[in-house]
């Protein structure tokens, strides 16, 4: 299998490729990617399953640990005045927890850069690859419609012209011979026509799934860090089984879904020495007729005009459509060999396998930082929640009782009638 262009499987995607799989049964799985087998499936939900594992680990013990705090601390005197004790512990862990915080944040947003970066390097190759099947099939549509009008026209009237001379008939209709041979021989270049396939189709596919992927993901991230760590790390393992060896399973899938030959598609994907150009026959016939037919209008225009005038105006029109039909062959040639496509496949794989995988990776490691930070900030909560003072009952202060001593402020006599608050009404003594 020849690699594309500039694509190399990552030392990210050679480690993930090399973890064990199992299935339910914890039966061992082949790495290799196949995701419409049940066996492969269920050994990427076990994968996700692991976080869902973390996840009731995490809460077992934020469990235990409230109800250790609530309900095993010894009862603390009447009137005691002692400050609760784990105020530096508290703080601390609120750090920490602020901490891992704000570098989950700054990871997230870089894995999610680099997430989106290569689904755009993926949906731009697609487009790409489009514009370029569209290119051959326009140029093929626009070949045939200009040989089958000269058909038509110009070489029907150039017989009529030239009916005297028998010789010169025989060689008008040698051209219109070579003419619909060339036609011929071009509609079959035109192989992705009518392909239920479209790599235009795919792109919008793939970049909705990515609108959405920053909005549904992002609100996953946020409500349920595990769950999207377990999403993610599947994910992963599943990207990195593909990228291992993206080829077989590309050329199978498109196969099917567009009935295309193997040769057609292994020369495209491949792009190697092994496999020659599944057109070339056909190219080659066509570069010789259309050699032919300038051979051919060439002899008409010195024998024929000396003698016919009026053979002069649909000829210079047959040698102008010729110019046309040779540029546009030309430019088929060219499209039609497989470095271009070739190319855009290299690029869609890079987009896919390094810059999406390793933003991937980026987010798993941020819903990790986020769970734990979160359960740090569960932890405590509850030891934060006790050393704040308790909050004093407005009503007191507009009760005409007197305050205690030391909450007077500086220079107040005990003695002396306290003013109203605001609010307050005076009760009658």
């Amino acid at each position: 299998m020849g690699a594309p262009p500039g694509y190399r499987p990552s030392a990210w995607v050679h480690l993930l490729h090399q973890l064990p799989r199992a299935d339910f049964q914890l039966r061992p799985v082949p790495s290799g990617f196949a995701p419409q087998e049940q066996e492969y499936q269920q050994a990427l939900l076990l994968v996700a399953a692991l976080a869902g594992l973390g996840l009731g680990l995490s809460l077992i013990f934020i469990a235990v640990y409230l109800i250790r705090f609530c309900c095993c601390r010894p009862p603390e005197p009447p009137g005691s005045k002692t400050p609760s004790p784990g105020g530096g512990c508290v703080t601390w862990s609120c750090i920490v927890a602020l901490l891992a915080g704000c570098i989950g944040i700054g990871i997230g947003f870089y894995g999610n850069s680099e997430t989106s970066d290569g689904v755009s390097q993926l949906s731009s190759a697609l487009l790409h690859a489009n514009h370029t099947l569209s290119a051959i099939d326009h140029l093929v549509l626009e070949t045939v419609e200009r040989l089958g009008e000269a058909v038509r026209t110009e070489l029907t009237t150039l017989e009529e012209v030239l009916e005297p001379r028998t010789e010169l008939v025989a060689a008008a209709r040698g051209a219109r011979r070579q003419a619909e041979a060339v036609a011929q021989q071009l509609q079959g270049l035109a192989f992705w026509q009518g392909v239920p396939l479209s790599p235009l189709q795919v792109a919008e596919d793939v970049s909705f799934v990515e609108e959405y992927r920053m909005t549904v993901m992002s609100l996953l991230v946020l409500v349920l860090s595990w769950g999207s760590m377990g999403l993610e790390a599947a994910t992963a393992v599943g990207l990195s089984d593909f990228c291992s060896n993206p080829d077989p399973y590309v050329l199978n899938l498109t196969q099917e879904e567009t009935g295309l030959s193997s040769d057609i598609l292994s020369y495209y994907f491949l792009c190697n020495q092994a496999v020659s150009n599944p057109f070339q026959q056909r190219l080659t016939l066509s570069q010789r007729a259309l050699a032919n037919i300038h051979s051919q209008l060439l002899g008409l225009e010195r024998e024929a005009v000396p003698q016919f005038p009026s053979a002069q105006k649909p000829l210079l029109s047959l040698e102008e459509t010729l110019n046309v039909t040779e540029g546009n062959f030309h430019q088929l040639v060219a499209l039609l060999h497989c470095r271009g496509l070739h190319k855009d496949y290299g690029a869609a794989l890079r987009g896919l396998c390094e810059d999406a995988l390793e933003g991937l990776l980026f987010l798993l490691l941020f819903s990790l930082l986020s769970a734990g930070a979160l359960a740090t900030a569960l932890c405590s909560l509850p030891r934060a929640w006790a050393l704040f003072p308790p909050s004093r009952n407005p009503s007191a202060l507009c009760s005409g009782s007197r305050l205690s001593e030391p909450l007077l402020p500086a220079g107040l006599d005990p003695g002396s009638p306290l003013r109203s608050f605001p609010g307050c009404r005076r009760r009658p003594h």
